[in-house]
């Protein structure tokens, strides 16, 4: 099988549309064709359903695309494993982080990074651990740092980088913002973080350990941005890291609601493939981030006492 082949599927498969791969690759629609045609008759199998407006993928074209898609990022992660090794410092690196993770870690990691990897683009996606499992899976990721879970797939490495609690926030005004215990809160709206599979698995067992009512969940949240919109501008309350009691702009607008149960979040991880190696830059990140991590326990302890 062609590498050439392998872009020209993965440029089909991403556009839509053979015309509009064919002028991202500055090829013409007949040699794109041909292409396409020769690697479904080697897998013998259609990749592709021709509509009247472009392409749509089979459900053998899905399976290949996945396949394709891990076999594009190893050949990119190998190109730069042996640029770095060789003392070249460019490269790219995609990796996933939690909110805590960007409020905790990135600050720190990401200066002494920049200076020694100048050159690495950082792509940086803002998600949990369930959003991106797959994309850790099939090596379209390069890494994951945030709270992970216990029935993380036994293909992926766990390494605790420092235990974590969260916080009630409210928006400031709010009217259970003095509320002393989660009983109090029983009547409220939340919303969750998808730090589960199951957005009910988040918060209800907090709850149920203390004989209350499940909560009442009404968002469920992608992005730091929609955590903290949804809780400044309405009556939604949220559990977060204690992280977000330090970050601006967002501890400006919100406020801890000072509930006496003890909160505990998962802990912070970096989550990667097991026995596939990062490359250099990948491991310098991962250095980067557990020396911030260090300083974070202190810290989170020091704002739970503020």
């Amino acid at each position: 099988m062609k590498l050439n082949a392998l872009r020209d599927f993965l440029a089909v498969a991403e556009r839509g549309s053979v015309r509009a791969a064919a002028r991202q690759l500055r090829l013409s629609q007949p040699a794109m064709t041909r292409s396409i045609q020769e690697l479904e008759k080697e897998l013998g199998a259609e990749l592709f359903e021709r509509r009247t407006r472009g392409v749509a993928l089979t459900p053998m074209g899905e399976v290949f695309l996945r396949r394709a898609q891990a076999l594009r990022s190893e050949m990119r992660r190998a190109q730069d494993e042996i640029d770095q090794l060789k003392g070249k410092l460019h490269g790219h690196l995609r990796i996933c982080l939690s909110s805590g993770a960007h409020m905790a870690l990135l600050p720190q990691a990401l200066r002494p990074f920049r200076q020694r990897y100048p050159d690495v683009t950082l792509e940086i996606i803002d998600a949990v651990l369930p959003r991106i499992e797959r994309e850790l899976l099939d090596g379209t990721l390069d890494l994951y740092i945030g709270p992970s879970y216990d029935d993380v797939s036994t293909e992926l490495t766990v390494e605790k980088l420092f235990d974590n609690q969260r916080v009630v926030l409210a928006r400031k005004g709010h009217p259970l913002a003095g509320a002393t215990s989660l009983a109090q809160l029983v009547g409220a709206e939340w919303v969750t973080t998808s730090v589960t599979h199951r957005a009910e698995d988040e918060l209800s067992p907090v709850f149920e350990r203390l004989g209350l009512p499940a909560p009442r969940m009404v968002v469920q949240g992608h992005s730091a941005l929609t955590f903290f919109l949804s809780v400044a501008y309405s009556d939604l309350l949220m559990m977060l890291p204690v992280q977000w009691l330090q970050s601006p702009p967002f501890n400006s607008l919100l406020v801890r609601v000072p509930v006496r149960e003890p909160l505990w979040a998962p802990p912070i991880c970096i989550v990667r493939r097991s026995g596939l190696p990062l490359t250099p830059a990948g491991e310098y990140f991962c250095d980067m981030t557990r020396r911030a991590a260090a300083h974070q326990e202190a810290l989170a302890v020091a704002a739970l006492r503020a």
